[in-house]
């Protein structure tokens, strides 16, 4: 099952790649993709091996308190939909960082590209080497070996295919990991004496089916406050500034169409986390809560260990879908930014649509390359954490900073290129610090609320008025 898998989405990936001319059609896909793959390449592209790995591990050790993030989330792309998606369909836009440059220049675009590629690639590559962790128990082989063979396989259709590979297989990976969750929960309705009900019962006696914690208990990473002001600020800078997502974004036809691509992945991914957190309450039951080492290896031992043959198969296949989809996703928007935001700049090659296919084809390679490594590089930091927590707790110490660099450029009239960058170095370093020195006291969804108001508020105050045109939102 799961060599049929692989070898079957690398061609089909690399298939779809077929008669490619440019940049534009390398990495927007000619902006003809349909809306509802584009959705759920979204929550492909966002769900990553962690998911399917991670999170059931969070409510077997845990509640379904990590549920309250997705309120957050959906409200999130809902403010993104409104004021930020009209921006990026102003104009002819290759990267979400081309409005920086309008408002703030060449300079503020480099540097929030930088902090984005910095930002991914320590975050993807967390979430590359939670991927290994199954591939080495199915096989034996070390971990630099596992990362290594995930990592081919998908650079090879990334390469070929293009965006347009990417968001397609990313539309089917998801389903089949989808498909894998509910086949776990339908094995464990067999495994667990008494079944659903039994789970349930024993959860509820345990006090492990709360949702909401309304407490105001900022050390607290799942309460309500957290999850729909952390969750929603989160989505609103990884959905809004992240070219990871506004990639996908403007592959679409239209506004209209993006917006409904991004407000229906946030009701798509309310979905997918109740189910493995439901996965991980039937875990619980089946396990009886036995200690685990960390959460990330619980539904994997359970698919190699329990499952027979076939369907173990088929439920590695979706972790496999789950990192593919989020890896491809990486590389392609990284060597997108690269391409668009750094090199054609350099080299004058704004125009010259054959040129940038050829140096975006390379600064895949490139990228493919530094994240394999950084997952190599993870494995001896990798003990006693919860790699989903950790690349979350990454990618938010900088999402404050690039969402308050585009509160300034749509909103501030007094901010400018100089002031944008102090601000996100400060919101950035404010983050950071909290981080080392006040990890316990603070919460991880809080730090890009903290790290968006310090980046707006440092840049109003430095600013000394407008150094490029005011871009208009919606109008306004």
């Amino acid at each position: 099952m799961l060599v049929v898998y692989l070898v079957g989405v690398t061609v089909w990936g690399a298939w779809l790649g077929r008669g490619q001319t440019g940049g534009r059609d390398y990495f927007l896909g000619n902006r003809e993709l349909p809306w509802g793959a584009v959705m759920l390449s979204v929550v492909a592209t966002e769900t990553s091996t962690l998911t399917f790995l991670s999170i059931p591990g969070v409510a077997y050790f845990g509640t379904l308190v990590f549920l309250q993030l997705t309120f957050g989330y959906l409200a999130g792309r809902i403010v993104v939909a409104i004021f930020l998606l009209p921006a990026y369909y102003g104009g002819e836009l290759s990267t979400a960082y081309e409005v920086l440059a309008e408002r703030f220049g060449l300079a503020a675009r480099r540097f929030a590209s930088a902090i984005f590629m910095v930002t991914r690639l320590l975050a993807d590559s967390v979430r590359l080497f939670a991927t290994a962790i199954p591939l080495a128990l199915v096989t034996g082989w070390d971990y630099p070996v596992s990362i290594a063979v995930i990592g081919v396989l998908t650079v090879v259709y990334t390469y070929f295919g293009g965006i347009k590979a990417v968001i397609w297989v990313d539309a089917l990976q998801m389903g089949l990991y989808l498909v894998g969750a509910v086949i776990a929960m339908v094995a464990l309705q067999g495994l667990v004496p008494g079944g659903w009900s039994s789970i349930f019962a024993e959860a509820g006696q345990a006090g492990k089916l709360a949702v909401v914690d309304p407490s105001f208990d900022v050390s607290v990473p799942y309460t309500l406050w957290a999850g729909v002001l952390g969750g929603g600020f989160l989505t609103m800078a990884s959905h809004g500034t992240d070219q990871l997502i506004v990639q996908r974004l403007l592959t679409c036809r239209d506004l209209v169409a993006a917006r409904k691509a991004l407000v229906g992945s946030g009701v798509v991914v309310m979905g997918q986390f109740l189910i493995f957190l439901l996965v991980g309450l039937g875990l619980w039951g089946y396990y009886g809560g036995r200690p685990f080492d960390t959460g990330d290896e619980i539904f994997p031992r359970f698919i190699v260990e329990v499952l027979p043959s076939g369907v173990s198969g088929l439920l590695i296949a979706g972790v496999f879908a789950a990192a593919m989809s989020s890896l491809s996703s990486s590389v392609n928007s990284l060597a997108s930014a690269t391409a668009y935001d750094f090199w054609a700049p350099w080299v004058g090659a704004e125009e010259d649509e054959s040129r940038t296919l050829r140096a975006g084809k390379f600064f895949t390679l490139v990228w493919a390359a530094l994240l394999v490594g950084g997952a190599v590089l993870f494995i001896p930091l990798s003990t006693g954490t919860t790699a989903v927590e950790v690349a979350l707790a990454i990618a938010s110490m900088v999402y404050g900073g690039l969402l308050g660099a585009f509160v300034l450029a749509l909103r501030s009239s007094r901010a400018d290129g100089r002031s944008m960058i102090a601000g996100m170095v400060a919101g950035i370093g404010v983050v950071t610090a909290i981080w080392v020195f006040a990890g316990t006291l603070v919460a991880w969804p809080w730090f890009v609320p903290i790290g968006t108001a310090v980046t707006v508020m440092v840049g109003w105050t430095l600013g000394r008025g407008t150094s490029g045109p005011e871009v208009q939102v919606g109008g306004v």
